[in-house]
């Protein structure tokens, strides 16, 4: 086995690790526990009680989508021998989720903590203005994360079945990328098809999504690769 494959897919993995830890606190954790969406007043308390979580959720948030921008072109080394053009496409899909849509998307989180904390052009308002434009940017990044969701999904499709077809991975790791891609897919068209049912539909990818990342992730940390081949031509 190529030593430096082995090692890039373990660095991978490390990445991969930092982005799940990063962004499921700041989505998970902080505006899972700060944003309440049918309540202003509660939502604009929570953000001004907890500036510094606040703060640090959109922080947490940019590391991961810095880290991501690294793990696309990681993941494409790793696979373009499989299919070039579709190891192109499925990161040109993760560099526009997260690095690009959704990094853009975090100015509607920083955009709410200067609503609720009325600073700036905020400070002429009053506190029912303030918390009707809270709440406006914490739905609007809201949506821009399903949003990125959508071209995330389409990345998790293309790069399960990359996975499926190389012999570096077990081939349930492609099922499982495939499924979690199904979970994104559903919930970005899901919630704005059919709004109203967005906890049944986050459930759905929470599930998804943790046992195909996670157990990918895992296996790229411990593992690396599988297979005995000489690997040389995909670095």
């Amino acid at each position: 086995m190529n030593t430096k494959v082995k090692n890039k897919a373990r660095l991978t993995g490390i990445l991969y690790l930092l982005v799940i830890i990063s962004a499921g606190f700041s989505q998970g954790y902080v505006r899972g526990m700060i944003f309440i969406p049918d309540d202003p007043q509660a939502t604009l308390s929570n953000i001004n009680s907890s500036e510094g979580l606040f703060r640090l959720g959109l922080v947490s948030d940019l590391l991961a989508f810095l880290l991501d921008a690294v793990i696309s072109i990681l993941l494409y080394q790793l696979l373009k021998s499989v299919n070039n053009t579709m190891a192109v496409i499925a990161a040109v899909f993760r560099l526009l989720a997260h690095p690009a849509i959704a990094s853009l998307n975090l100015l509607n989180h920083y955009m709410a903590l200067q609503a609720a904390s009325g600073s700036g052009f905020m400070s002429s308002l009053g506190i029912e203005q303030q918390e009707a434009w809270t709440i406006l940017f914490m739905n609007a990044h809201n949506a821009g994360y399903l949003l990125a969701g959508a071209f995330f999904g389409i990345h998790c499709l293309l790069l399960g079945i990359l996975l499926y077809r190389s012999e570096l991975f077990p081939k349930v790791f492609g099922i499982l990328m495939v499924l979690a891609a199904g979970g994104y897919l559903l919930e970005t068209f899901g919630n704005f098809i059919f709004p109203g049912n967005q906890i049944v539909l986050a459930n759905i990818v929470g599930v998804s999504a943790a046992i195909g990342e996670v157990s990918l992730t895992f296996f790229l940390l411990f593992k690396g690769v599988k297979g005995k081949q000489d690997n040389a031509h995909l670095l």
